[in-house]
């Protein structure tokens, strides 16, 4: 059995959508790169504590794509290391190493998933993948970094209709004095 972690950035009025590009999720005909100012400092944060440990990703087909044109020449890259299940209609064109598509229902493929012996399943970005996984109640582990930021319109990684079980305070810290805070919270 393994266990699946949402490791996602979020503006302090909870918008999640495209962080670090201005052109990385543009649908709504929104503009992203709300945290590129803080991402030097943040990253080194992020890779000691959500990163260190062997893990596996699960991502949404534009989160994959995304990344794979940013990491995916880099075979020293722990993303490239890692096996990527990615959710796809289109599993012939997934080209970064160590990729495997899942093709049927969300739901399904994530249950068996988690059934199998393997490290942790971490989901980066994928909206649209977060909010399926938060109605079926297939999320163990919420490791959010805030931003000092208000956003505005755009995707939140919560939504009335798509609310956690209860949740437990599991690790916060500040990040060095950028005002970003990250925590950690586990399913109660």
């Amino acid at each position: 059995m393994r266990e699946l972690a949402i490791l996602t950035f979020t503006s302090l009025d909870g918008v999640m959508q495209a962080p670090r590009l201005p052109e990385g999720d543009p649908a709504g005909g929104f503009r992203g790169g709300w945290a590129a100012p803080y991402w030097e400092e943040v990253m080194p944060h992020v890779a000691k504590h959500a990163m260190a440990s062997p893990y596996d990703l699960l991502l949404g087909r534009r989160t994959y794509d995304l990344f794979f044109a940013h990491q995916g020449s880099d075979p020293s890259s722990p993303m490239s290391a890692a096996t990527k299940f990615v959710v796809t209609s289109s599993p012939n064109t997934l080209r970064w190493a160590n990729s495997v598509a899942l093709t049927g229902d969300v739901e399904s493929e994530v249950t068996r998933l988690k059934n199998q012996d393997g490290p942790l399943l971490q989901v980066h970005g994928s909206w649209k993948l977060i909010q399926a996984l938060l109605a079926h109640d297939l999320v163990d582990e919420f490791r959010i970094w805030t931003f000092p930021v208000l956003v505005g319109s755009g995707k939140r990684l919560f939504s009335a209709e798509r609310l956690p079980p209860r949740l437990r305070l599991r690790a916060t810290e500040a990040v060095g004095v950028s005002g970003v805070v990250m925590q950690i919270y586990r399913r109660h």
